[in-house]
Formats: structure tokens, sequence, C-alpha cells
């Protein structure tokens, strides 16, 4: 978890994402990224000169063969205090809704429930973990499906909600992830979304994997470009 860590931590610096006393919950999936974002965030816990509280929050949207029991586990492995969401989103955006293009409306109908989850506890911050590769992912999507360059920020502030939103893995790969989850025996909880696997962004993903490889150190002059807004030439 070394590497892990050091990048971890070298993102909290850079953007200010931790204060002191903050209470920050961390969304978790029980993907490979999020339980391994919430087993770094317990271990820099101990040694972060800013004194925060940790909990998880997990969001069920209501698909059969969800796993909690084994996200809840974890969770009282490494000493997180568990808090579970229960939601009737899948029979919204599939039954209800029966929409053909389920993802967005999913997608916000989730940041909904963590944001409200997080609220009534009290907590002020939501840590997400999405990593470098997914800000280079979401970049691509932007400008191929909705005709703008964005993506998404280390640290944002929602004035409604009162909440901000961190993103302590920015500066970590899928890779480096992938290979902290195998060392540690991280469990994984599979997605029971029907759509999983079919969507824009794992079309995008899949896009960017053949770049990758047809133009050797693509990926690292992406990021730089994503940082570098002073070289930002565009017709405005």
């Amino acid at each position: 978890m070394k590497k892990v860590l050091s990048r971890m931590r070298s993102a909290v610096q850079e953007y200010n994402l931790i204060q002191e006393n903050d209470k920050i919950g961390v969304g978790l999936s029980g993907g490979k990224d999020s339980m391994i974002l919430l087993y770094a965030l317990k271990l820099y816990q101990k040694f972060s000169p800013e004194k925060f509280e940790l909990e998880a929050f997990t969001i069920d949207l209501g698909f059969e063969g969800f796993d909690t029991d084994t996200i809840k586990s974890f969770c009282d492995s490494i000493g997180v205090p568990f808090n579970l969401k229960k939601t009737q989103i899948k029979n919204i955006v599939f039954d209800v809704r029966k929409e053909k293009n389920p993802c967005s409306l999913c997608a916000n109908m989730r940041r909904g429930a963590i944001h409200n989850a997080l609220k009534e506890k009290g907590f002020n911050k939501l840590a997400l973990a999405h990593h470098a590769d997914d800000a280079i992912e979401t970049l691509f999507l932007s400008m191929l499906y909705e005709g703008r360059i964005n993506t998404f920020s280390p640290l944002t502030y929602l004035s409604r909600k009162e909440l901000y939103v961190i993103r302590p893995f920015v500066f970590l790969s899928e890779y480096d992830i992938k290979g902290a989850v195998n060392k540690y025996n991280v469990p994984i909880v599979k997605n029971p979304c029907y759509v999983d696997k079919k969507t824009k962004r794992e079309y995008v993903h899949n896009l960017l994997k053949g770049i990758y490889k047809e133009v050797p150190g693509s990926r690292d002059r992406l990021l730089t470009a994503i940082k570098n807004k002073d070289e930002l030439n565009l017709w405005f």
C-alpha cells in the first residue's frame, strides 16, 4: 500500500482535500476502486496530521444478488462504521421508466441518495474513488458525446447540499489499484446491474486502451493536458 498511500497523500496535500475535524463518508459500491479507497483512508487516518472521522456509505439500488454482507464484513474487519441505504432506483429506472439509456438517470438518483445519506448523519465530505484513468475517460466521454471539454475535479463543492466531494485517488492509475487489491486480498463485490460492461464508458475505456497501445506515452500526456490550464488554446 506504500505507493497507493504516497500518491493519495500527495493529492490530499496538493488539493487540500482533508481538513481538521472533517467527517468523511466514502461512497462504497463494493467495486475494487471504492474498497481500496476505504482501506487506504483508514490507514491514512492513523498518521494524518488532520484528525477526521471516517464511515462507509453504500447505496443499494434494488438489484437482486447485491452482496452487501461482504461489504459490511470488510468494513467491520478494518474498523469502519458501515451505513446501508436501500432504494428503489432499479425499479424506477428499469421497470417504471423503462429507460433505453439508463445510466444518466441512475447516476443522478444514486448521487442524490448518497448526498442525502451523508447529510442526514452530519457529514461534510464525500470521498469517491475516481482515479486518473477515470479522469481521462470522462474527458473523452464529454468531448465525444456532449461536445464539451470537461472532466471531474479533485475537489468539488456542492452548494445546494453544503457538501464537498473529494477524489483522493486522482494521482493513481487503475493498474496501481488492481495491484493493491490483489496484494492485500481486498474483497470485491460483483456489480449486479444489467448494463454493466455495456456502457459508453466501457466503450471509451477500450478505445483508450487501443490508443495507449498505438501511441506510447499518450496516457501520461493526456493527464498532463488535463492539469495544464496555461496551455488551453481553443476557439474562444
